[in-house]
């Protein structure tokens, strides 16, 4: 997965109900997908609910590898519960074993890219689109599998599914998801006067003067500045309004990459038909140029500077922003907002709503020399231990019954408010981005240091002509592509 980060945050620790353990996804930028905490949940809060259906054929006993770790699972509070979830295996399938080998997220990819020809593992988990994207041709099709198993699908929302395709092979079964949601103050609207955001997906959105408009982006700009306030008082609508000392901004984007500032107006890729050209969407020049503009006009977004200032993995953290669109896995230090935020719909960006999706799985690598065993430990984990290694890793359960359940164990995490709408998670899973922002693309690695480096710049230079950025931006990646 992916976020603010991109930087690495090490799991932290057990409080109470609550683990923060290093995720799949973010910290501070540096280019590439980095673990980011994220709240998980005592088991003992989640009911079992029913499996779904599905016979694994007979398979010759072997001795498997389980990798880890593309995303989250390095943490010394998580390995007990996967090794038991890996001496398990031997349980249930006797002959056969699983042995976890855990390679810190750091050098994962570099570790990885050095077994998958010469004495690959077997499975990888938990992984997400950004890993799986790293080793694109390297994952087993598992179709014929789930055939051949009555693997059912439909417990799953259709979307989730469809998110773990990869040039159309099915390469995951969806296990835990991170949905984006537009995160707000409560308390900063009400002083403002203003009607909070609206929960529903698609709904409209009152202004002040009682009229109802589209909930997009030139809504949420509107407000936005009007919740944008200096230290003398005024908001960033008002003649006098000092940008150089801001005390609250209206809101923060996801900033961790480019693409995922860019999913929020639209699933897209940067990869051209052709499969070697570089296409920048053109929604994710809208995105990017109301976000620079946010920054360096209407200055209703924080500046790198100003949010370096603030000390927070993310600007929401802070308590000094109205509004932010992120994912779920922020929940891991969402209380240094207050206790008085809730959760919106994310805009729509012409009519159409667009919440992008973090997500995690176990797959099967190609080289293993035993895919049906390989395929039976992956269900294994994904089935037999979901209990366990759910709560572990904080996401929403993919299974559709067991959602529920989940965020009526959230809603009782020690600090949050006690009435969040954890519906809009729920729903946003039904707006996913496909395809994804981490999807393949050439020379993936290199690609994500270049988009990395005028992400940074954008947050730290005003006065930039965007045009020539995305130009620029486009023809540094198609030299990285036609050079491989």
């Amino acid at each position: 997965m992916n976020r603010r980060s991109s930087s690495i945050q090490p799991a932290l620790a057990l409080v109470a109900t609550v683990i923060l353990a290093a995720s799949a996804c973010s910290g501070q930028p540096s280019g590439s997908a980095q673990p980011t905490p994220r709240n998980t949940f005592n088991p003992a809060t989640l009911p079992p609910v029913a499996q779904q259906t599905f016979h694994i054929p007979e398979f010759s006993p072997a001795a498997l590898r389980w990798y880890c770790c593309l995303g989250t699972g390095e943490d010394a509070a998580q390995l007990p519960t996967e090794k038991d979830a890996a001496a398990g295996f031997a349980t249930k399938y006797p002959g056969s074993s699983l042995k976890l080998e855990i390679t810190t997220y750091d050098s994962a990819v570099d570790a990885l890219s050095t077994q998958i020809g010469p004495n690959p593992p077997d499975i990888a988990g938990p992984v997400g689109i950004g890993g799986l994207a790293s080793f694109k041709g390297q994952w087993t099709d598992l179709t014929p599998y789930l055939t051949n198993s009555s693997y059912d699908l439909g417990v799953y929302e259709s979307a989730t599914v469809d998110f773990f395709k990869q040039d159309g092979a099915q390469i995951g079964v969806p296990f835990d998801l991170y949905p984006s949601m537009l995160w707000y103050k409560r308390d900063f609207f009400s002083e403002a006067g203003l009607a909070e955001p609206p929960h529903q997906f698609g709904a409209k959105y009152k202004m002040a003067d009682g009229t109802e408009v589209e909930w997009n982006y030139d809504t949420l700009r509107q407000i936005a500045m009007k919740l944008t306030v200096d230290k003398a008082g005024k908001d960033a609508t008002q003649a006098g309004f000092n940008p150089s000392k801001i005390d609250q901004w209206g809101f923060e984007p996801q900033r961790d990459v480019l693409e995922g500032m860019g999913a929020f107006w639209g699933a897209g890729t940067l990869v051209g038909s052709d499969g070697r050209t570089v296409t920048i969407p053109e929604a994710w020049k809208a995105a990017w140029k109301f976000i620079y503009d946010g920054v360096w006009k209407d200055h209703f977004i924080m500046t790198e500077a100003q949010f370096t200032a603030r000390q927070v993995d993310q600007g929401f953290f802070s308590g000094r922003v109205a509004m932010a669109e992120n994912f779920l896995w922020t929940t891991y230090g969402v209380v240094g907002a207050g206790k008085d935020w809730d959760l919106a719909a994310i805009p729509a960006n012409n009519g159409k709503i667009t919440a992008p999706l973090n997500a995690d799985t176990f797959a099967v690598i190609k080289n293993s020399k035993n895919q049906d065993a390989a395929f039976a430990a992956m269900v294994y984990l994904l089935q037999d231990r979901s209990s366990s290694l759910l709560p572990l890793y904080g996401g929403v359960p993919a299974r559709t019954a067991e959602q529920d359940a989940f965020f009526t164990s959230v809603a009782k995490t020690e600090g949050f408010p006690p009435d969040v709408d954890w519906n809009v998670a729920k729903e946003a899973i039904k707006y996913a981005d496909i395809p994804n922002f981490e999807a393949p693309m050439p020379v993936y690695n290199k690609s994500l240091k270049i988009l990395e480096t005028y992400r940074s710049k954008w947050f730290t230079t005003g006065g930039l002509d965007l045009d020539r950025e995305f130009e620029a931006l486009r023809a540094e990646l198609q030299s990285a592509w036609d050079a491989g």
